[in-house]
C-alpha cells in the first residue's frame, strides 16, 4: 500500500480546497447563501437552467411541445451560473431546495407550480399537454421505467465516471476503472435494447428519449469528457443509430443550445424568450 494512502478520518470535515475543477458549485449544507431574486418573463413557463445534458432534457422538451403547436408551452429560459453560485441565491432556492439546475416554474394557472427534478418537468410537461408519454399499457410502462433508468443511472456517468476521469485533482485507477465499467455496462443495456426498438418505449419518439439523448447520445458519439477512444464508443453501434436519429429533430437542434454560454458563437444562446430568438443560430 502507498504510503500516501487515504485513510478516513473518523470525522469527515469540509475541505473546501479540495475537490479540483467544479469543486465550489458543492457544499455539505443546504439553503440559500445570498438573497437574489430570479427574473420572470411574459411566457407560461419560466426556466432557470444551464445547457447540460439535464438541462437540455427540459428544453428539448418545451421545443417538442411547440413543434407540436402547443402555444401553451411558451417559456423563458434563463441563464443560472453554477460557476458563480448562481444555484445559491434565495430565489433559485425557494424553487429547487436541492440548489441543481434545472429549475421550473408552471406560471400558468391560477397558483404557480416550482418543479425541481427535470424527470419530473418532463412528466409534468407530458401530462399537461398529452404528449410523448403513452396513455397506458406496456408503451406506457417501458416509457417510464427508462426515464426513471436514466434518473437513477447518470450519477454514475456524470459524477462518477466524468468526475474522476476529467475533473479529479489527480487521476485514480480505481475510480476511473470502477466508473469506466459500469458506464460501458449502461451503454450496452443500451444498445442491446436500441438493437429492437427504434425508441426507447418501442415505435414512439417519448420523454424517455428526450431524458435519456443528452447524456448517453453525447456519450455515444465522444462529446461527453473527451473518454470516446477511452470507452470505445464506436462500437455501440445501435445507440449511435438512434443518437443521430434524434439529433435531426427540429426541435432537439433548437432545445440542445439553448442556455449553453459556451462553444461556437452560432451554438449557443444564453436565454431564450421568443422563438425568433433562434435566428442566424445553428439550429
Amino acid at each position: 500500500m502507498s504510503e500516501k494512502a487515504y485513510k478516513p478520518a473518523k470525522i469527515w470535515t469540509w475541505n473546501k480546497g479540495n475537490g479540483g475543477r467544479f469543486a465550489n458549485i458543492n457544499r455539505p449544507i443546504a439553503g440559500a447563501i445570498e438573497d437574489k431574486q430570479l427574473p420572470v418573463g411574459k411566457h407560461p413557463f419560466q426556466l432557470y437552467s444551464l445547457g447540460t445534458p439535464n438541462g437540455v432534457k427540459v428544453t428539448v422538451m418545451l421545443e417538442e411541445l411547440l413543434e407540436l403547436g402547443h402555444k401553451g408551452a411558451e417559456y423563458d429560459a434563463w441563464l443560472i451560473n453554477i460557476g458563480e453560485g448562481d444555484q445559491f441565491g434565495s430565489g433559485f432556492v425557494e424553487i429547487n431546495p436541492n440548489s441543481k439546475i434545472p429549475a421550473l416554474m408552471d406560471r400558468s394557472g391560477e397558483q404557480p407550480k416550482r418543479l425541481f427534478e427535470s424527470g419530473a418537468m418532463l412528466m409534468h410537461l407530458a401530462e399537461k399537454f398529452g404528449a410523448f408519454l403513452p396513455a397506458s399499457g406496456t408503451p406506457r410502462s417501458e416509457c417510464l421505467s427508462w426515464l426513471f433508468w436514466q434518473m437513477g443511472s447518470a450519477p454514475y456517468l456524470g459524477g462518477g465516471f466524468g468526475h474522476f476521469y476529467a475533473y479529479a485533482p489527480e487521476p485514480m485507477e480505481y475510480c476511473i476503472d470502477r466508473f469506466a465499467m459500469e458506464v460501458k455496462r449502461q451503454l450496452d443495456v443500451l444498445d442491446q435494447h436500441l438493437a429492437n426498438h427504434e425508441y426507447m418505449a418501442g415505435d414512439e419518439y417519448t420523454i424517455a428519449d428526450i431524458a435519456i439523448w443528452p447524456w448517453y447520445g453525447a456519450m455515444a458519439k465522444g462529446l461527453l469528457y473527451e473518454a470516446g477512444e477511452f470507452l470505445q464508443v464506436h462500437e455501440y453501434t445501435n445507440l449511435i443509430r438512434w443518437t443521430d436519429q434524434i439529433a435531426q429533430r427540429p426541435a432537439v437542434k433548437r432545445g440542445r443550445i439553448v442556455n449553453r454560454p459556451w462553444g461556437e458563437e452560432k451554438s449557443q444562446l444564453a436565454e431564450r424568450h421568443d422563438a425568433s430568438d433562434f435566428d442566424g443560430l445553428n439550429v
